[in-house]
């Protein structure tokens, strides 16, 4: 008698949460799947993009799901405008118009969209942006987690200032414009009832006036990053794979707030890969350093302003390193996803 031995089943790939939280599945995700579908050309994935045939208009997209809709420092409507506007400003570029489209559930209290909808309009009446267009769709009940938003902006660069992910170059300083950390956790905080919102208030804000602060350096600004999704980790090694270089920070110049590193330490977290919404990292010429730092700290959103690194001048490229406490350098790896999820 012979016995056949059954086929081997395998389980359909599916899309995991990780797949959007901007680390190495979402990378995946990407080159695989998207990118070869919409024919994407080679090069730095940048957080805008320059519009074809206009030389000096940018353009980005951005959907918001974050959990829950209100959380101490914000909500998802400032968090929208916030976070286009940011995508805006990392290109360099000045917000001219933003549209804005809204995916809600059947069942969302009236009350609380009214809320966000108010708090969406004051941030782009804040940051001077006028929401141009819109749309707004309806799903059934568990179709959506109550209220998702989709964005779109178009901003104008400034002058010569003309950052982008692949212009590290070795030698740079490495900035930070303030302390890390607080929009992850408070999030998570406030969603799982830990407590810690109390201490801790998301870092939510527009930076637009910042970046155009370092207009007058122009090219000695080589890349701007706001570190969301995955952290300061995530973006620093995403710089440094597109501009081909070997990145180290020093561990006792990052700003890490005390109550972030006690949540931190509590959840088993590193601060490095807690996303923020209110900071930005610049790659900047070493002999425009300071200056570039005197420019962040005369507006309030770099007023805690601090040089973190630089780019080696020689080192495996792609790598980001950190120099510890203690003398001891360790390899600071991509994230391989969210450890916090929906955090914008």
């Amino acid at each position: 008698m012979t016995i056949d031995c059954p086929t081997p089943k395998h389980e359909e790939e599916v899309v995991l949460l990780g797949h959007g939280a901007g680390g190495r599945l979402t990378a995946e995700l990407l080159d695989r799947l998207i990118l070869p579908a919409l024919d994407g050309s080679p090069g730095p994935l940048e957080d805008a993009a320059l519009l074809p045939g206009y030389r000096e208009l940018v353009i980005s997209t951005d959907s918001f799901v974050v959990s829950p809709l209100f959380f101490p420092g914000g909500d998802i409507g400032s968090l929208a405008v916030h976070g286009t506007v940011n995508d805006l400003a990392m290109r360099g570029a000045w917000p001219l118009a933003l549209s804005v489209s809204l995916i809600v559930e059947e069942g969302l209290p009236l009350s609380e969209l009214r809320a966000v909808m108010a708090s969406l309009g004051k941030a782009a009446q804040d940051v001077g942006v006028p929401v141009v267009t819109g749309d707004t769709k309806v799903v059934g009940r568990g179709a959506a987690d109550k209220l998702f938003i989709n964005t779109t902006g178009i901003g104008q660069r400034h002058g010569s200032l003309h950052p982008s992910a692949g212009l590290a170059r070795p030698g740079d300083a490495v900035l930070l414009s303030g302390p890390i950390g607080l929009h992850g956790t408070t999030v998570l905080s406030t969603r799982e009832g830990l407590g810690f919102e109390s201490d801790i208030v998301s870092d939510s804000r527009p930076l637009h006036r910042l970046v155009r602060n370092l207009g007058p350096l122009g090219p000695a600004v080589h890349v701007l990053r706001d570190p969301t999704r995955g952290g300061l980790a995530a973006a620093l090694n995403e710089i440094a794979h597109d501009s081909s270089v070997a990145v180290e920070i020093e561990e006792s110049a990052v700003p890490v707030p005390e109550p972030v590193a006690s949540a931190c330490d509590l959840l088993g977290l590193d601060p490095l890969i807690v996303a923020n919404e209110g900071c930005l990292v610049a790659f900047v010429a070493d002999d425009a350093a300071e200056e570039t730092l005197a420019a962040m700290r005369s507006v309030p959103e770099g007023g805690q302003a601090v040089r973190i690194g630089e780019v080696l001048p020689d080192g495996p490229q792609g790598r980001v390193t950190l120099r510890t406490l203690v003398g001891a350098r360790r390899i600071v790896d991509m994230p391989l996803g969210e450890q916090l999820p929906r955090i914008c």
